[in-house]
Parts: structure tokens; C-alpha cells; sequence
């Protein structure tokens, strides 16, 4: 893949955005990792039309679909999204992300969730970024941890996943954290 398409590069990974041409490769990762999703990430539809609608809200300005891919290769190895981007005084946004069953535990998702931080508070102009997440998934909360993401409570009945309403702890990260500089103008 050329570096073109990158938003932004690491050592061994890169983040670029989302497109429909992943439809394959992201439902076959999909499908081998349920096993690691479940029960964090919701079961969602996987039609092609459904993909198209999935990828149709990152056209808003109230998200971004990125991926973390191999740089060598442009494999996909993860998937991030900022949800629920507010601008004026908040300046925030909600992070998602799952690794996939075939990388996982490389350091991949590290490597390309400080890609993602950077590109979002000094790209994107964001000032915080917050993952909630479900308390017994220790990985994504060592994760979160690694990247100077602060516990700051917990939320009863926070999201509804399989059937039921769960509660996650409310983590979260500011542009001073990480020392990202304040975008230009």
C-alpha cells in the first residue's frame, strides 16, 4: 500500500481511513475474531449494504472510521472510530476500537491507537477522547492504560450488548496528557 494513503505512520503500523473496499478483508477478520469480541463488541449485521450505512456516517463530521494497518503490507489489523465528536467548548470525541483475532497481542493496537491520538487532537483539532469500557475486559483496559488514558468512574447501564444493558468504566485522555501540540490557526 502506498504511504499516500496513510494519515499517519509508526514503526510497524499506519492509520488511514476507512473505505468500501475493506468489505471483504474486514468481514473475514471479523468473523475469526467473534470468539475475541464476545462479549465486548456488539454482533452487527455484515450485508454489504450494511457495511456501505456503517461507512456512510464517517462522511459526517461527527465521526471517523480509521484503521490500523500492517505498513509493509496495508493489512488490516485493527479498526478505531471516534464517535460522537463535539466541537465549541468540548472538543471531544468517543473512542472505539477492536483489534482482530490474527494480531492480536503484538502491539499493533498500541502502536496504532497513538497514531490515532496524535491525528486526533493535533489533526482533528480534539482537546479529549473517552473509551468506556466494559470493567472485565482487563486487554482493552491495560490498553487504555499504556496510552495515559485516567479512570473517571464507572456508568451503570452505560450501552446495550447482547441483550442487556452493561455498565463500563468511563476512561479518558486530553491533548495536555499525551503532549500533543495545540493544531495551528
Amino acid at each position: 500500500m502506498a504511504e499516500e494513503h496513510f494519515l499517519a505512520h509508526g514503526p510497524r503500523v499506519a492509520i488511514r481511513r476507512i473505505a468500501f473496499q475493506d468489505y471483504e478483508e474486514i468481514g473475514a477478520l471479523t468473523r475469526e475474531s467473534a470468539d475475541l469480541h464476545h462479549p465486548w463488541i456488539p454482533t452487527r449485521e455484515t450485508s454489504p449494504e450494511a457495511f456501505r450505512e456503517y461507512i456512510a456516517r464517517f462522511d459526517q463530521s461527527a465521526h471517523e472510521g480509521l484503521l490500523v494497518c500492517l505498513r509493509h503490507t496495508g493489512a488490516i489489523v485493527g479498526g478505531v472510530n471516534i464517535n460522537n465528536i463535539v466541537r465549541g467548548t468540548l472538543e471531544s470525541g468517543a473512542l472505539g476500537y477492536a483489534a482482530y483475532a490474527s494480531t492480536a497481542g503484538r502491539g499493533y493496537m498500541t502502536e496504532g491507537l497513538r497514531l490515532v491520538l496524535k491525528f486526533a487532537f493535533a489533526e482533528l483539532g480534539l482537546h479529549r477522547l473517552e473509551a468506556n469500557i466494559q470493567p472485565a475486559n482487563e486487554s482493552s483496559i491495560r490498553l487504555v492504560r499504556r496510552l495515559g488514558f485516567q479512570r473517571e468512574g464507572y456508568s451503570p447501564h452505560f450501552q446495550f450488548l447482547n441483550g442487556a444493558w452493561r455498565g463500563h468504566e468511563r476512561w479518558a485522555v486530553t491533548r495536555e496528557m499525551t503532549g500533543t501540540q495545540t493544531p495551528p490557526g
